[in-house]
């Protein structure tokens, strides 16, 4: 069964040769910082949801103009679908995946990110939205039997990010085609992301807080397979009112 990946070998290649080394916040203050500098959106009047983690609690924001994946999302957790999965995909200064239902009481060294729920959802594409540290975007199926870039029903992934130079992003755009705003340029250069990412995986959150947990989950000790070796669960997802 295929698996539901975020980038290919090629690319994985160039983000780790031709990008800074990640900038990991170390002290509270640079934390806050962080989160305050990560959002670009008017996330007052989002839904949020409260990821309680067995390494700390991850708060994400829900963008509004991304309707189905937001939807489903929040279907998803009222369900109570997430509480129990790891994030069974790690790799620091770029991204952690969960969602995945066969982890849940998942065999240790179980190959895992090939569970689904039955749908994929239509890619919701938004040019003001993309792969900056601390963005929530859902995973999917390769173009080679996905050509339409669907998203997968419940498998997300978040962001860890690496600070990019301007080389790196020309790169980037000669390689792919792909064009970036001067304020993109800013953010990828300064707090970082994965820009190699957009315009191919829908990006439909952000976190507001806990961005110092996604960097200790990235951290952790993985096998072969980018599997955690000790099990990193979502223990509950809940909507805050």
């Amino acid at each position: 069964m295929r698996k539901y990946i975020i980038l290919s070998i090629i690319l994985t290649v160039v983000v780790f040769t031709a990008c800074n080394s990640p900038k990991k916040v170390k002290t509270e203050n640079e934390v806050n910082k962080t989160e305050k500098n990560i959002s670009e959106n008017n996330t007052e009047k989002m839904t949020k949801v409260l990821l309680k983690t067995s390494m700390g609690d991850i708060t994400i924001a829900l963008y509004d103009d991304t309707p189905n994946h937001k939807a489903n999302f929040e279907k998803l957790v009222n369900e109570k679908f997430y509480d129990g999965v790891l994030f069974h995909r790690i790799i620091k200064g770029f991204m952690i995946q969960g969602g995945d239902p066969d982890s849940k009481n998942a065999k240790s060294g179980q190959h895992l990110g090939s569970g689904d729920i039955g749908y994929t959802i239509p890619a919701e594409f938004r040019s003001n939205h993309y792969h900056k540290r601390g963005a929530v975007a859902a995973a999917r199926m390769g173009d080679n039997v996905n050509p339409k870039k669907e998203s997968s029903g419940c498998q997300f992934y978040i962001v860890d990010g690496t600070v990019c130079d301007n080389n790196y992003m020309n790169m980037i755009s000669q390689r792919t085609g792909k064009t970036f705003t001067p304020e993109q340029i800013a953010i990828y250069t300064t707090v970082g992301g994965a820009p190699f990412l957009d315009g191919d995986y829908t990006v439909f959150g952000e976190v507001l807080e806990g961005m110092d947990v996604v960097d200790k989950i990235a951290e952790q000790q993985k096998d072969a397979s980018d599997r955690p070796i000790q099990d990193i669960k979502i223990i509950s997802a809940t909507i805050l009112k």
